[in-house]
Order: C-alpha cells, then sequence, then structure tokens
C-alpha cells in the first residue's frame, strides 16, 4: 500500500478512538486570550489556602524527522582585517581577456576551440611589442573552465587533474603558459570546486556506495528538505540508484561539494597546487563562491563560507605564494562584496559598475555610473575589484547598446579609463552580438567574413552570429574608426598610463546630468577624462572640485585620446579647488576624451 494511503488511514483511526480534537493550542508567537474568573472563583482565591500552582500543560515541541541532516554546528566569524594592499605584482595596470577555449579558434577542424588554437592567436591579444598597435594589448587572459568536464561549458569537472580533451593536452597548456609568458600575458583559470559533475567518480562512487570514503564528500538526506534555492530552484534531488535525495544547488547534474569535511578542502589544496606549481597558471577565478559552504536553508555568504576562503588564502600565500584570486560574487547587490574583503580574495568583480557603465552609455546618464564607481572604491579600498562590461553568464553589450557602434565605444571609455582591473569578454571589442540561451553568448570568435567566420575549417560547434561577415577581425583590422581599435587604444593606454593603470579616483562635479568628469593621480602623472554620454552636445559644462583634489597651480591640458575641434582651457587650482572651470566651449553628443595634465 502506498506511504500516504497508510498514514491518513492511521490518522482517521486516531480520530475514531479519541473522540474530537480538543481546540488547538496557539502558536508560541501568538498571545492566548486573558482568563477572567468568576466572583465565586476570586472570593475563594482569597480564603483558599496558598498551594504550589500547577504548571500548564505544554504542547511538545514537534521532533524533527530524524531522517534529515543534523544542523551543523555554527562558527563564531573571526575579527575582520583591516584593509591593505596587495604586494606590488603583475596585477598592477593589468588588463585581463576572458577566453572561452571551445569558441576561440579551432587548429584542427573538428568545430571545437582549442589550446593550440589559441597559442596561433595570442598575438592577436598582444604581440609582445609595446609600442605596437596591432595587438589589444591585454596583460592577462582567464580561461573559463579548462579541466575534463561531462558539459561544454565546463562548469561540471569529470577530472580536476585533465585538460578537457577537446581542447587538448596538459603539455599544450604548459606550451600556453610559456608562449603568453613570452608576450607579457599572465594565465589565470576557472576554479570550480562548489560543485562536481554528477559524472565525477567521486559522485558516483558515493551514490552507491554509502561505505564510501567519498560519501561525505557531498551532501545527502534520506528525505527531501523542505527548502529551495536562493533562485526558488529545486536543490534537492532524488538519487536514481536509491532512495534518497543529494544537495546541487545549480542543477541536479552539479552536485555540491561538502566543505565541512576536511577531505575536501585538502584536496582544493593538492588541485590548486597542481594548476599552479605543476602546471604554470597565475591565479584563479573563484566560480560561484559565495555558495561554498551552506547553512541548510541559508545557502550563500554564510559565515563559513568567509572562514572557509581565509583558511584558503593562508594557504597560498604560505605554500604558492603570489598566486591570484578573483571572486564572483554574484547577485547585483554590491553591498555583499565587502564582508569578503580584504582577507579573503584578492580581487572581487564589480557586476553594478558594468550594468552603470552600459546604462549611461545607453541612456545618456552620468550620475548612476558616478556613483557606482565612489561606492566600489570605498567599498573596496586600495582599487581590489575589477569592472567589466558583460562575461558568459550575461547577455553580450552590443545587445544592451541596440547594436549602437557609437554607444560601444563610450562604454568601452568608461570601463577602461577606471581604477581596478578591468576585464574584457572576447568578442566584445568587435561588437559581437549574443542573446541568452548561454550557448548563443558564447558563440565562436569572429575572425573574418568567410566560411565559419574563419574559426574552423570543420563544422562549428555552435554557429556563429548571423552578421559575422560584417562584424569580424580581419574587416576591422585597418579602419582607424572600428570598435576593435578603439579598445585596443584604450587598452595600451591604460596599461601604459600610470594614472590609468593605478591612479586614484577623483570625481568632478559637472552642471550636466549627461557628463562623466573624473581625475585619475598616480604620483605626477595625471589625467583628465572627460564623456558626454548623452545624444545632445553639452554646452558650456562647468566642472567644480573641492580643495586637496589637486595641488594648486595651472595645468595644461594635452588630448592623448579623442580630437576635440578646440584646444581645451587650461585648469587653474586655488586653494579652494576648483570652481566653474570650462575645458570646452562644448562636448559632442556621445563623445569622450582623455587629457594628460601638466603644470
Amino acid at each position: 500500500m502506498p506511504r500516504p494511503l497508510i498514514l491518513l488511514l492511521a490518522c482517521a483511526a486516531l480520530l475514531a478512538a479519541c473522540g474530537q480534537p480538543s481546540a488547538p493550542t496557539p502558536a508560541p508567537d501568538q498571545a492566548s486570550p486573558p482568563v477572567v474568573p468568576t466572583p465565586a472563583q476570586a472570593a475563594a482565591a482569597t480564603t483558599a489556602p496558598a498551594v504550589a500552582p500547577t504548571a500548564p500543560a505544554r504542547r511538545a515541541t514537534p521532533t524533527p524527522d530524524p531522517r534529515l541532516p543534523t544542523a551543523p554546528p555554527r562558527i563564531t566569524p573571526g575579527p575582520t582585517a583591516a584593509p591593505f594592499a596587495l604586494q606590488p605584482g603583475w596585477w598592477d595596470g593589468a588588463v585581463c581577456y576572458e577566453v572561452f577555449v571551445r569558441s576561440f579558434y579551432d587548429s584542427d577542424g573538428d568545430g571545437n576551440g582549442d589550446l593550440n588554437g589559441l597559442i596561433q592567436k595570442l598575438d592577436y591579444i598582444n604581440d609582445g611589442d609595446p609600442a605596437s598597435r596591432q595587438d589589444l594589448g591585454a596583460t592577462c587572459i582567464w580561461l573559463m573552465p579548462i579541466t575534463a568536464a561531462a558539459s561544454y561549458h565546463g562548469y561540471d569537472a569529470v577530472d580536476y587533474y585533465s585538460v578537457e580533451p577537446d581542447y587538448g593536452t596538459a603539455d599544450d597548456f604548459k606550451r600556453l603558459v610559456a608562449e603568453a609568458e613570452r608576450r607579457g600575458i599572465k594565465v589565470i583559470i576557472d576554479l570550480v570546486i562548489n560543485h562536481t559533475s554528477s559524472q565525477h567518480p567521486w559522485f558516483q562512487e558515493a551514490l552507491r556506495d554509502p561505505a564510501s570514503p567519498y560519501r561525505d564528500w557531498y551532501l545527502w538526506s534520506a528525505v527531501k528538505p523542505t527548502y529551495r534555492g536562493p533562485f526558488n530552484n529545486e536543490v534537492w534531488h532524488p538519487s536514481p540508484v536509491a532512495d534518497e535525495f543529494y544537495y546541487g544547488l545549480f542543477w541536479s547534474e552539479m552536485p555540491d561539494l561538502n566543505f565541512r569535511n576536511p577531505a575536501v578542502s585538502e584536496e582544493i589544496r593538492r588541485i590548486s597546487r597542481f594548476w599552479i606549481a605543476e602546471m604554470g597558471a597565475a591565479g584563479f577565478r573563484m566560480d560561484a563562491i559565495k555558495h561554498l559552504v551552506e547553512y541548510q536553508a541559508a545557502q550563500e555568504n554564510t559565515p563559513e563560507t568567509h572562514q572557509w576562503l581565509r583558511e584558503y588564502r593562508a594557504f597560498l600565500e604560505a605554500e604558492l605564494p603570489g598566486t591570484y584570486t578573483v571572486g564572483e560574487i554574484f547577485d547585483g547587490d554590491p553591498t555583499n562584496l565587502p564582508p569578503y574583503y580584504p582577507d579573503q580574495m584578492d580581487y572581487y568583480f564589480e557586476f553594478n559598475i558594468g550594468a552603470q557603465a552600459l546604462g549611461a552609455a545607453d541612456v545618456g546618464l552620468a550620475r548612476p555610473y558616478l556613483e557606482a564607481v565612489q561606492a566600489a572604491n570605498l567599498a573596496l579600498p586600495f582599487q581590489r575589484w575589477a569592472p567589466f562590461l558583460t562575461n558568459h553568464d550575461q547577455n553580450r553589450a552590443m545587445n544592451q547598446l541596440d547594436n549602437d557602434v557609437t554607444k560601444a565605444k563610450l562604454a568601452a571609455l568608461a570601463l577602461l579609463t577606471l581604477p581596478g582591473m578591468p576585464f574584457l569578454y572576447y568578442g566584445e571589442e568587435l561588437g559581437q552580438l549574443g542573446l541568452k540561451p548561454d550557448e548563443d553568448i558564447r558563440t565562436p570568435m569572429q575572425w573574418t567574413g568567410g566560411a565559419s567566420a574563419g574559426f574552423t575549417t570543420g563544422v562549428p560547434w555552435r554557429n556563429p552570429q548571423p552578421d559575422y561577415s560584417e562584424k569580424n577581425v580581419a574587416a576591422q583590422q585597418d579602419d582607424p574608426a572600428s570598435l576593435l581599435n578603439t579598445y585596443r587604444e584604450l587598452v595600451h593606454l591604460h596599461v601604459a598610463t600610470p594614472a590609468l593603470a593605478t591612479g586614484d579616483f577623483v570625481p568632478f562635479s559637472a552642471d550636466s546630468g549627461s557628463v562623466a568628469a573624473f581625475l585619475r593621480r598616480a604620483g605626477d602623472d595625471l589625467a583628465l577624462v572627460l564623456i558626454n554620454f548623452g545624444g545632445e552636445p553639452a554646452t558650456g559644462v562647468r566642472l567644480d572640485l573641492a580643495a586637496g583634489g589637486l595641488p594648486a597651480g595651472t595645468y595644461g591640458l594635452q588630448p592623448i585620446y579623442g580630437a576635440p575641434e578646440a584646444a581645451p582651457a587650461p585648469l587653474s587650482v586655488d586653494a579652494n579647488g576648483v570652481t566653474g572651470y570650462t575645458p570646452l566651449a562644448s562636448l559632442p553628443a556621445r563623445t569622450g576624451y582623455i587629457f594628460r595634465l601638466a603644470p
């Protein structure tokens, strides 16, 4: 007989034997109505001998189903460390280029991009010559997952120690690192440790053998817990081989690892040693890191996650010094970043700035963009944050900007003049399109207007975007007005100009809502950025700067990006700062400039 029917009949029999149920006991958070004595009761109470009051009957606390997981002990978080600057390193002034290897370049005609194809195209990213402008100029590459995985995207590892066979071999990766280093490029890789694939041998053994040492590497329940995930999604999934459930926050095919088990943490340290010490990676992008350690229904940003990350950072500093980490804490709420700072990772992706930079370029309002930058600088001092426009989880920038090249150039300027470590998503510099599903925001890089966009000689794993014949590297390579060459100019400026690479961010107040004006300052190197996001010229814009923003004096302005029709007015600074400064009589619509300031 089915279990629900048995329970129903048992309850019916119990009610029949005991008669009607008594009035329900109020819940603990509901007050009972006061009891008012009758006159006789009141009189008796004054003459009756005192007796010990009878304790009121208490409703028994329901016993949790013993088949549910036992609540783990909570921890007391340690004191928050004081903010600190990182040691000087290659990350100072770097610009990082995100690559999906499967979609970048196919060297063997099987339709999948591979590591050897990426090696062949390294000169496109950086040819090693600082004076060249035929390369993008990026000094870092972030590779989306390259370990053997069950899915095309790689975010469900089946072997953390092997390169995805579609991409090549361990020797291919080592050769990539060596060739990248020769060009001044560091290679960081995705470290996906919140979960494995359901096909990973660890999980398969744990699934089939409750006595396996890998059993406690995952989270199990004999019955399904009632809570759901942070996206109102199912997180407890039925086992395919037993009457039980396992926890997987993102998907049934991605079971979460149990980081309360010290053996799991030791394995992650072993994996980290392998990729840094043996394979030569420079660091890790930490995927989905806010979900690492759950406390039952609390499935993000838990104290246990913060503590684990502190211990992991201490391990890296002790055993793999110089390893770079950048964290993905993706929820659009910048207030969730500070608890991870400063002692858990080196840098943190700043999602809000990308949204505001795209919004400013699209609708023409500067203030939300400037406020987002100032908030990031305040929350994460010492510029330990990483701005970007979009990444592999978001609709591409060009789709959000109405496929408008002028807006895309503004967004590039708004990104590459900021503090922190900018990240660029491959193809963004071409204006490549892409709307979800995810496969369509990860389509092949568009190298030429020929067959399969020049990505492969075979059948591509995914078709390129329909407009690839107009938007490709070959078509934009020699056009000085192209989006590609705008990105090249801005990336090179960012890397080579100390003020833009590592300088302070000092905003001016402007009397136009469409204009962003800010100073970047690194010692004696000064740069003024002016951007009119609006669709109309901004005439006679006046700028103010509080005292202390610049030393007193008069500064000349030399254009280093953009060419205004008239020479800009000198900037005069006195003891009160700057009041009513008008650098140009008019700022054309959707135009921006960078000026170097010289006393």
